[in-house]
């Protein structure tokens, strides 16, 4: 395999911008998986362990600014190099499927980089939920890629038709496809999204069949599957570390682990496209400001009455809202505390040297 088998594309932005540093004499490769801060990157030379320098860890910003399953990042050319190539520089990322880590440290969690589709699957069992579909779409169209739902377990579904009428609802303008993976029904309809050279990562809660999707597009058994819990149909996070595998046809696939919670970071373009029914009747309201709880005149609340839209879809939207406000609220306060520590380190820096000069 080469480089253009996963995804670099001579005279493309991406490789405008690394010529310089090619001239420089610095090699490129794509991070096909991170474990822990240790990474195994896809070069000219086939698959190598590498690492970041200290100059890159004491330059970068936050947790955003390391390498993620999906960069390209720039890196030391070593054939046959026995320890871990160095990372100097990650590259501009077309794309970025982001969440709030995980914990009360309000830092941003790079799921994926430079995908071109995230699958999102959901299972059609007892773990069915239409609240989180809402909020993985939210994720899934500010990540700057193409959003998919996929519904999966369709042999476990009572009532399928009704299942799917209530997905459309909220899945507005989004590919929807009913699969089962087990059995191997509605695979096919997957094909047209895996393109050579094409990235798709495949993102849901555990126990909704990512690691045996991943296993019939690799052809082989790579992925570790198990049985989800019978009493909540909830998967046992068997998958431990996001991973990219080249497919037979040519296209990559990012597998992650199931995400036990997701957390907005950054929602502005996926508010306005995951709830943009919301979003056109509020254009309608009498006040501007209109909070469309009880307010005359409420192009909202007439819609309800009517049975154009429910009670719970506004109320997640709502609530998304309340939750992407927050969150900017304590970015904008975790920049000031950084920039205070950044000039509290240069202050004493500069004490220290003048101390030294007297």
């Amino acid at each position: 395999m080469n480089l253009s088998d996963f995804g670099w594309c001579v005279g493309s932005s991406l490789d405008l911008a690394f010529a310089p540093l090619a001239q420089a004499g610095f090699a490129v490769g794509r991070v096909v998986s991170e474990q822990r801060g240790a990474y195994r990157v896809y070069t000219q030379w086939g698959e190598q362990d590498a690492e970041v320098t200290g100059h890159f860890r004491h330059q970068v910003k936050d947790a955003l600014g390391f390498p993620a399953v999906g960069d390209w990042v720039v890196v030391d050319p070593q054939e046959d190099a026995a320890e871990a190539i160095a990372i100097h520089q990650v590259l501009p990322r077309q794309s970025q499927f982001v969440r709030q880590a995980a914990g009360t440290l309000t830092a941003g969690q790079v799921i994926a980089a430079n995908v071109d589709t995230v699958f999102l699957m959901s299972g059609l069992d007892g773990d069915f939920n239409l609240r989180r579909i809402e909020r993985y779409l939210v994720t899934a169209w500010d990540s700057g890629a193409s959003p998919v739902l996929i519904l999966n377990k369709a042999d476990q579904c009572a009532d399928l038709p009704a299942a799917i009428a209530q997905v459309e609802t909220v899945a507005i303008a989004v590919p929807i496809h009913v699969i089962s993976a087990t059995q191997g029904d509605g695979l096919d309809q997957l094909t047209p999204y895996l393109s050579p050279g094409k990235t798709v990562v495949l993102i849901g809660s555990s126990g909704v069949g990512k690691s045996t999707l991943t296993n019939y597009l690799l052809g082989e058994q790579q992925a570790a599957t198990q049985a989800v819990r019978l009493d909540d149909s909830r998967g046992r996070h068997t998958t431990t570390h996001r991973q990219l595998w080249p497919l037979p046809g040519g296209a990559l696939l990012i597998d992650t682990p199931g995400l036990r919670e997701l957390q907005l970071w950054s929602a502005n373009t996926g508010l306005e496209e995951t709830f943009g029914d919301i979003q056109a009747l509020a254009a309608d309201c009498k006040f501007r400001d209109c909070q469309h709880q009880g307010e005359p005149g409420c192009a909202v609340q007439a819609a309800i009455a009517a049975g154009e839209l429910t009670t719970a879809r506004l109320h997640s939207y709502q609530k998304l809202q309340r939750e992407q406000q927050w969150i900017e609220q304590r970015q904008d306060t975790q920049t000031r505390l950084n920039t205070k520590r950044r000039w509290k380190q240069m202050s004493k820096t500069i004490r220290q040297h003048q101390k030294r000069k007297r």
